[in-house]
């Protein structure tokens, strides 16, 4: 994502919905990176919209984790600490299995078949992203983002399964927080491989009904994600 691109288009969902997931899109994608001071005049440039649409959008995001307000610098994006990301992950699995066989054992055939094609659509973005390590920089950043916009969609996509709406609300506000921490541990070596055959397995236990298989396929994925966020953060750690 380049900063061009959070300009907000002033159409269909309310313009502070609008604001919020540009921040949240740049966040994720590493426009805007941990620790760095967000400043109204320069998010104002950005988007394209006023002061007011920029402050109710960051009310929501401070309240999601994603930001922080100090009285005195101003807001900033979140720096996820070690043990913050232990306890992310640990609560992640226990709900993520949970979903995946209420998944299996509630899902229509429909979302199925959504869960299918979200899958595919991963696989898709994630050969184009591993095939080409010698584009440019701006390739690469539009690479990336296209990836973690299918990963999400298909979290989503998994969520909804679940035909739980408390288990998706609350998934969707840890997803919102590991979002500080999901592009740095997709371009960790080899971890983009070893997540299209986990969810591959995952969408395979669901489209066979077998919810145990399903809540073992989900918890698996998200321990070998946290051994990789929390691998990256020590090391990270040991260097300062």
């Amino acid at each position: 994502m380049s900063e061009s691109s959070l300009q907000v288009t002033k159409r269909g969902a309310t313009l502070r919905l609008l604001v919020e997931d540009k921040i949240r899109e740049a966040i994720s994608s590493g426009v805007l990176r941990p620790g760095q001071r967000l400043v109204e005049r320069e998010l104002c440039e950005m988007t394209g919209v006023g002061r007011t649409s920029i402050r109710e959008a960051l009310r929501q995001l401070e309240a999601e984790g994603l930001i922080t307000c100090n009285p005195h610098k101003g807001p900033s994006v979140n720096k996820i600490s070690l043990d913050e990301t232990r306890q992310l992950y640990a609560v992640r699995g226990l709900l993520e299995s949970f979903s995946g066989q209420a998944f299996a054992l509630l899902g229509t055939d429909a979302q199925i078949r959504r869960l299918e094609e979200a899958a595919a659509m991963f696989e898709f973005r994630a050969q184009q992203y591993w095939q080409y390590p010698d584009r440019d920089l701006d390739s690469t950043r539009l690479a990336r983002d296209a990836l973690i916009e299918a990963k999400t969609q298909f979290y989503v996509c998994l969520m909804e399964g679940s035909n739980n709406v408390f288990i998706v609300q609350m998934l969707t506000t840890l997803h919102n927080r590991i979002t500080l921490l999901r592009a740095m541990s997709m371009t960790q070596p080899g971890r983009l491989q070893h997540s299209v055959e986990e969810i591959k397995e995952i969408v395979a236990a669901i489209k066979a009904r077998d919810g145990a298989r399903a809540a073992e396929a989900c918890s698996r994925h998200i321990q070998l994600s946290a051994t990789v966020a929390i691998s990256y953060l020590e090391a990270v750690e040991e260097e300062q």
